[in-house]
């Protein structure tokens, strides 16, 4: 039977490290009030001369060394990203010339913290319709890029970094169980960035006005994140067959511990099946999830057979979840 496998993974974070305390020198915030709201005590931030593309070459590399693949074998790249090197050519063409992976065809897929979902779903599609056989998925953002250091309701919540699987077609029982897909543009305006695209191109006034930075309504994408995350575990759930408590890990975005506590709450998970990684890096969007799930790979909190739950809610509004075994 053919199926489709996760038979690599890897990741990448820049080497700086932004802590609470040297927040605290920038803007009026201390470690305790970013800590009690947030869960988050560091995260890590990419120099000038590091973009989004060189994140996402050093967290493929990783997989595909993971996979004990050659760059030849892969014959499509996605990029999940809201941060891209430029407008165009795609972060994905960028990556494919660094990996000298010759026979890939390449893109990048936009759906900001639940992308790498999404763009688990379109690979299962080529996978499953035999169009591709080889899949390197990446989830890549330079967050701080886009960051207003200025804005304390904001600034304390991004990281960079970066993760990536390779996924192939082989005979098999199929590691992708399901995945469920939500979005509402309806809600669009309460985590944008308003500047710097067609609508607002960027210009002297899009500057003065500050719209070319991150902006958060927090309250309401709190409420909508918690709401949302659920029913993409459930329908992600129901898809596969699976009931919530044969689950060995669930991996949400890492956005705010206080999403993560209410969602498992809901969800009856215990604390000690849920994947955390808040306090180290904050909210990487795209990468998140898979740089979870790199990190749960890598130190043996996932065996084979484990049932494993990815799920994740971001701006558009988009919202995802996918079952996993391993």
């Amino acid at each position: 039977m053919d199926g489709i496998k996760i038979i690599g993974t890897g990741s990448a974070l820049p080497d700086k490290v932004l802590t609470n305390a040297d927040l605290e020198k920038m803007v009026d915030t201390s470690d305790e009030w970013i800590t009690t709201r947030t869960g988050i005590k560091e995260r890590r931030i990419a120099d000038k001369s590091t973009a989004t593309s060189d994140l996402a070459v050093r967290a493929a590399r990783s997989a595909i060394e993971n996979a004990k693949i050659d760059s030849s074998e892969i014959d499509l790249i996605i990029v999940a990203t809201v941060t891209p090197d430029m407008f165009f050519p795609s972060v994905g063409c960028i990556v494919q010339e660094a990996l000298c992976a010759k026979n890939a065809a390449a893109f990048d897929l936009s759906a900001a913290c639940s992308g790498f979902i999404y763009g688990l779903s379109v690979a299962k599609s080529f996978l499953e319709n035999s169009q591709y056989s080889t899949i390197l998925l990446i989830g890549a953002e330079a967050l701080s890029k886009f960051t207003d250091w200025t804005d304390r309701g904001t600034c304390v919540l991004f990281g960079d970094g970066a993760g990536a699987v390779i996924l192939r077609k082989q005979k098999t029982e199929s590691a992708i169980l399901s995945v469920y897909l939500g979005s509402d543009g309806g809600s669009k305006d309460i985590l944008c960035m308003p500047g710097g695209g067609s609508r607002n191109p960027i210009s002297e006034d899009i500057i003065k006005k500050n719209l070319h930075h991150i902006k958060m309504a927090g309250n309401e994408v709190f409420k909508l994140a918690v709401q949302k995350m659920l029913e993409a575990s459930d329908n992600a759930l129901e898809m596969a067959g699976v009931k919530c408590s044969e689950l060995s890990l669930v991996i949400p975005h890492q956005a705010n511990i206080r999403i993560i506590e209410a969602l498992v709450k809901r969800m009856k998970v215990p604390i000690d099946k849920v994947f955390l990684n808040i306090h180290k890096y904050g909210n990487m969007s795209a990468a998140t999830t898979v740089i979870g799930l790199d990190e749960a790979n890598r130190s043996g909190r996932i065996q084979e057979g484990d049932l494993v739950e990815l799920v994740a809610f971001g701006a558009g509004l988009t919202w995802a979840a996918a079952v996993i075994r391993w």
